[in-house]
């Protein structure tokens, strides 16, 4: 029997719903799809279940390895898989056609931004309707149904429309093959009426991917080796300097063995936290301009050479374009790339390949290190308190360093959390994740999700202002849900206070809510979930002690009141850097 008679026998009107058993379903779509996901890595599948992906949603439940995730909207459950896979390395969610598309569409962009391997799968229309004039319901009322395929588009390294069995395989694996070797999401759309139609092509289980490693061209990587080694041997005082791009080029380790063998001191960009051991003894901090850490921004910029290994220099990252670094001291080392000051460059060169080869090359040079030693105090403790006086912000966040171990992994929420959490000093293996590029406000709610399923050794702290909560707040349901039992601090000060920073405005004030009654009513007494209000440090501290002794099990929610103007000093000043670039006035024609 041919492939095209077998899917005619087989088909039913898609109002029928298909059943799925194991008999049924062992060479579908839908299967092999599932048994795809759980042979990469996925065993946790963000979804919205929409009429165009129940019928997938049934494969992928009907996968005892896989475990399908409700979420309460599409662009929560993309956040999750973006959370996933930062900490799993992949991570997929499913929503329905346009709708759930252009609604997980952010979280996307999102993810591409962050060089995530996300798999994005809708439910298409019946493949029946392809080329016809209809008009369907989730579409924006026209008979071309390409509109959500073209805003994916450009925030995917590949899309795929499976509206054919004949090559539906092809499609599906070449899409996920894709996001795995380029570290970026992909969408893959799948007719609602083709999951449970047995085909020929899924006869057998999915054989599993061998991405061929990436091999630097031997020629370039070792004249960049000589050129760089050349350059920093004859520099005086030498520093190395981690991007956000060390991970998706799989080149931790090879930093590691350059700051080993050459006694240079090193920092991290502030999106690069995280990323490097901060317990090695040659780390100094984040470099982040006029806002670094104490002590560090100085040793940096006053470098004659330094390496900055996969940096991103945006308008955040270089606090409103502000750094006092040179070029033409700067060794740029990109994921294939590297250039020398403002000399060669030198392509297909691999970051790892390169940084292993060069720390077989340099000169131990330990003077900048020396140097941040020489000049170094160490961080004061705020001042004492008074008797029932207010809690105090950088009061609170003394208190979650304390909460830190290799046990636990903190997400830092859009606002002055990034700035809070980035002078917390991160324990061996303490996780850590924030989205720098993108900045979406609200991405942590999903993040916290999707990290504290993908990572169940790891207790997540979440550190997350009230304006952004207000965004993403319903997720907090799937969380008790799936049992999950992270921390999040919730630090209510009445508003957008980054946007206050930058261009204050009476949008910035936002409307007040009770946060721990609304998570109580989530709660509703089904599942674990414990919530706290402090206003003081006495009762910052009992709460901490209940979450991690009595509630240690549950999900904790703590309710943090500070003044709506204590912000960290960093976020002042980054704040009118950012704002003096925004209002740049516009060139002369």
């Amino acid at each position: 029997m041919d492939a095209a008679t077998l899917i005619g026998s087989t088909a039913r009107p898609s109002s029928t719903p298909l059943p799925v058993h194991p008999a049924a379903s062992c060479g579908t779509l839908g299967r092999h799809l599932a048994r795809r996901l759980v042979e990469i890595g996925v065993k946790d599948v963000f979804s919205v279940p929409g009429d165009f992906n129940l019928t997938l949603l049934d494969h992928l439940v009907a996968e005892p390895e896989l475990n399908l995730v409700g979420c309460c909207n599409e662009l929560n459950a993309g956040y999750a898989a973006d959370g996933y896979a930062r900490s799993r390395g992949v991570g997929a969610c499913v929503v329905t056609f346009t709708v759930g598309g252009l609604s997980v569409i952010n979280a996307i962009a999102g993810a591409y931004s962050e060089n995530l391997p996300v798999v994005c799968i809708v439910g298409g229309p019946n493949s029946n309707d392809y080329g016809t004039n209809r008009i369907l319901h989730h579409t924006i009322g026209l008979p071309d149904f390409s509109q959500e395929l073209r805003c994916f588009q450009t925030v995917t390294c590949t899309q795929a429309v499976v509206n054919n069995l004949d090559d539906a395989h092809e499609l599906i694996d070449t899409a996920i093959s894709t996001a795995l070797k380029e570290s970026k999401p992909v969408y893959i759309s799948i007719s609602c009426n083709l999951p449970g139609i047995p085909h020929p092509t899924f006869a057998r289980e999915p054989v599993p991917f061998f991405l061929a490693p990436k091999i630097s061209n031997q020629f370039g990587l070792e004249a960049a080796v000589e050129a760089a080694a050349e350059f920093l041997n004859k520099a005086v005082k030498p520093v190395i300097v981690a991007g956000p791009k060390l991970r998706v080029a799989k080149a931790q380790q090879a930093f590691v063995e350059v700051a080993d063998a050459s006694g240079y001191p090193f920092a991290v960009m502030p999106s690069g936290k995280g990323i490097v051991p901060e317990h090695h003894p040659h780390f100094i901090g984040t470099y982040w301009g006029a806002v670094s850490t104490s002590f560090c921004g100085e040793i940096v910029e006053s470098s004659d050479a330094y390496i900055f290994a996969g940096p991103i220099f945006n308008d955040y990252s270089s606090v409103g374009y502000s750094l006092l670094i040179s070029k033409e001291k700067a060794i740029i080392v990109q994921p294939n790339r590297v250039t020398i000051g403002n000399g060669p460059s030198f392509g297909w060169v691999f970051m790892s390949d390169f940084l292993s080869a060069l720390a077989k090359r340099l000169k131990r040079n330990s003077t900048a290190l020396e140097n941040y030693r020489r000049i170094f105090v160490p961080p004061g403790i705020p001042l004492r308190r008074e008797e029932g006086e207010p809690l105090r912000v950088n009061v609170l966040f003394k208190h979650i360093q304390e909460l830190l171990s290799g046990d636990t992994a903190v997400i830092a929420e859009t606002g002055d959390s990034w700035f809070n959490c980035q002078k917390l000093r991160l324990p061996e293996n303490c996780g850590y994740e924030f989205q720098m590029q993108y900045g979406s406000i609200g991405w942590s709610v999903g993040a916290t999700l999707g990290y504290a399923q993908a990572a169940k050794d790891k207790r997540v702290i979440a550190c997350i202002g009230d304006g952004s909560l207000q965004v993403t707040a319903q997720d907090i349901s799937t969380m008790i849900r799936c049992g999950q039992r992270s921390i999040i601090f919730l630090i209510k000060n009445g508003g957008y206070t980054i946007e206050v920073e930058i261009h204050d405005g009476p949008y910035n004030v936002i409307k007040n809510w009770d946060y721990t009654g609304l998570v109580d009513a989530i709660h509703n007494g089904e599942g674990k979930c414990w919530t706290a209000k402090v206003r003081t440090e006495d009762e910052l501290t009992e709460a901490i002690a209940a979450a991690t002794g009595a509630h240690k099990d549950s999900l904790c929610f703590i309710e943090v009141f500070v003044h709506k103007d204590d912000t960290s000093k960093e976020l002042l000043e980054w704040g009118s850097r950012v704002s003096a670039a925004n209002s740049r006035p516009p060139n002369p024609q």
